[in-house]
């Protein structure tokens, strides 16, 4: 067991096991680590039900995609230089520094009055957002033995479950009788307090493993890598040459700056961790593409209300919940491999049956039961990536790499979303049918993919 884990002494005389994640040396620093989970899970899912409303209310449906893939866009910036920070000098700064800068983007969100404004707030919340991510992983890495990390990220999944399953709906309920501001402004109220449980693991965690140096052309590679996606947005809501001659270098950025961020071998698919590292950008891509265009197409097209549009994202957030305690929980000696292959499956039957909404005389419930299977998969891969990447990263890389895994997931849900919200763009003041139609196909395709990707972990 490596010098940088904390763990209590066992009891003479009895076969060491792991304690429990609340056992007293452990208790605050999971209860802070969760609360901040789960705010930010309560964040994430009730913005994503108050957003129709938001995009009405301020004339932005254009920018509707970009309002949710632009934080992502940003989280890249945040990714990297937490991981840089965390492997050199511990992942206190980082936390600190990302929990001002999304505070402070919730409130710009918050007080917007065009959805321009709007937006900036949601990109600091993005760059926030990926710092503070980043610095949980590399704190659990740093303070909890191998054997009990399946349960701290089942733990973190957990984190979503209160809020997943009642946040969009009482973000809803907001919408409907306080406004959406408050969705956003809630927020800081409990992330301090829930941060501040943190300063004694933070404070008391031994110096970081020698760490390579990694070069400031890093923090370049991931500035030119937000900036490709975000023209990717810009570029989908033109016509004709203008969006192709964004769309094109934005593209090009995307991809160059994504080789040089990733390890290498992620885009080849290389066996092993560039295979873990690549299959969570396609999997994340894959689910959240399609959360992000539910609850409109629920509200837009089926007549929905905020708050049961809000429900049917709970949904979702159950399945991914029962998921990720079936893996942490799982006593039949499950690979982690059979895991990732059996939530990819689960994830396309789930694609599938929730595009069924799209067709008027088809039950909602059916398309419904669809968005719990596919979290329920979700939840089988999630955290058995993150066990993954820990599992095969020496001490001094663990920056590094966890942070190589949420940049894949930045990185592909960023650019599905901006191909996605250009198509439905295009089809909105025509065929708004086949624009969700193809953006729904675009995520079936990822899932099957990822039904590949997993047998190469």
């Amino acid at each position: 067991m490596s010098s940088d884990v904390v763990v209590p002494a066992s009891t003479p005389g009895h076969a060491q096991t792991p304690p429990s994640i609340l056992s007293p040396p452990y208790r605050a620093t999971t209860i802070g680590m969760v609360a901040l989970v789960s705010l930010h899970g309560f964040e994430a899912l009730a913005v994503a039900a108050a957003m129709p409303t938001v995009a009405h209310d301020l004339d932005g449906l254009r920018l509707y995609a970009l309002a949710f893939g632009g934080t992502l866009a940003t989280s890249v910036i945040g990714m990297t230089l937490a991981g840089r920070w965390s492997d050199q000098r511990g992942p206190a700064r980082p936390l600190w520094l990302g929990l001002a800068c999304f505070i402070a983007g919730l409130l710009v969100a918050g007080l917007a009055q065009h959805m321009p404004v709007l937006v900036l707030g949601r990109l600091m919340q993005g760059l926030g957002a990926g710092a503070i991510s980043v610095a949980l992983y590399v704190l659990v890495g740093r303070t909890f033995p191998d054997a009990m990390r399946p349960r701290v990220f089942a733990a973190f999944s957990a984190g979503w479950v209160v809020p997943s399953l009642i946040g969009p709906s009482i973000s809803g309920l907001i919408v409907q009788h306080l406004g959406w501001r408050w969705v956003f402004l809630a927020v800081p109220l409990l992330a301090v307090p829930a941060a501040l449980l943190l300063r004694p693991a933070l404070r008391n965690l031994p110096p970081p493993p020698a760490a390579a140096d990694s070069s400031p052309t890093v923090v370049r590679w991931a500035i030119g890598a937000s900036m490709g996606a975000l023209l990717l947005y810009i570029g989908g809501q033109q016509t004709g040459w203008a969006a192709l001659g964004l769309l094109l270098p934005a593209l090009a950025l995307l991809g160059l700056c994504s080789w040089k961020l990733l390890p290498r071998g992620t885009l080849r698919l290389h066996r092993g961790l560039p295979s873990v590292i690549a299959l969570r950008g396609i999997a994340a891509s894959a689910f959240f593409g399609c959360e992000a265009f539910l609850p409109l197409l629920l509200q837009r097209e089926r007549g929905l209300t905020p708050l049961l549009a809000g429900v049917a994202l709970s949904l979702g957030a159950l399945g991914w919940f029962s998921g990720s305690w079936l893996q942490g929980h799982q006593q039949r000696g499950w690979s982690r491999r059979q895991l990732l292959q059996s939530g990819a499956l689960l994830m396309c039957a789930g694609i599938v049956a929730t595009s069924l909404a799209i067709q008027p005389g088809v039950p909602l419930w059916l398309a419904l039961a669809g968005w719990s299977l596919t979290g329920l998969g979700m939840g089988l891969i999630y955290p058995s990536l993150s066990v993954l990447t820990l599992s095969l990263s020496p001490p001094a890389e663990q920056g590094a790499n966890t942070s190589a895994l949420q940049l894949s997931e930045a990185l592909g849900v960023a650019t599905t979303l901006a191909i996605s919200g250009s198509l439905f763009a295009l089809f909105l003041q025509g065929n708004v049918m086949l624009g969700y139609l193809l953006t729904y196909a675009i995520m079936l395709v990822l899932a099957a993919a990822s039904v590949a990707v997993a047998r190469r972990v």
